[in-house]
């Protein structure tokens, strides 16, 4: 039988959540489908869910992840500002290097 080491990796701001993978999933969806409500539908969660939890990871971050625009004769819409496709994307290179780390050191150990 084989050993896996699973962990969970979650980046706080002044004791609250900011980011986790819950969150990142949610933010990479919104990136592809360009609204709030496509990234809740593409990830089966509601719009209200979803909403709560990019306002909660915008009040605690230093710089707004999300920029949201109102509906109307266009449509509304939300992206990604510059400052959350960095902290974005130094959280994926963040959860690689730990996946890696853990997998490293499991070989490490004798396990039988």
């Amino acid at each position: 039988m084989a050993y896996k080491v699973k962990s969970r990796l979650w980046l706080e701001s002044d004791e609250e959540m900011l980011l986790g993978m819950g969150r990142l999933r949610l933010l990479k969806a919104l990136q592809v489908c360009g609204s709030i409500s496509g990234a809740a539908k593409e990830l089966g969660m509601s719009y209200r869910k979803a909403w709560h939890l990019i306002d909660s990871s915008n009040s605690h971050s230093k710089q707004p992840l999300v920029e949201k625009s109102t509906g109307g004769k266009n449509g509304g819409g939300a992206k990604l500002t510059p400052y959350g496709e960095k902290l974005l994307s130094n959280f994926e290179h963040l959860a690689a290097k730990c996946e890696t780390f853990l997998e490293e050191e499991m070989d490490k150990m004798d396990w039988s």
